[in-house]
């Protein structure tokens, strides 16, 4: 199987945060790269047990994947991330 996704990361204090916003899956690590690996685990993680519970394509076609063959899934096109400010 193969799924295009996004992945943001940013930096918690000392801490690397990896986030997959199309799945909502998160992860962690010391170093850019090390959140980056382990924010892939999480996510065949997340794979092999929603494919176990019978609702993998279920949750993939709700968070707006496309399936473009029998092995392949399309993440949806994310327009833009922006920095933006409120005052409050």
């Amino acid at each position: 199987m193969e799924l295009s996704f996004t992945s943001q990361i940013w930096k918690e204090g000392k801490v690397f945060v990896s986030y997959c916003p199309e799945l909502d899956v998160s992860s962690c690590g010391e170093t850019f790269e090390e959140a980056k690996k382990n924010l892939l685990k999480a996510i065949k993680a997340f794979i092999k047990v929603t494919k176990e519970m019978g609702t993998l394509k279920e949750i993939l076609e709700e968070a707006g994947f496309l399936k473009i063959d029998q092995k392949r899934w399309k993440a949806p096109e994310l327009i833009s991330f922006e920095k933006q400010y409120l005052a409050i």
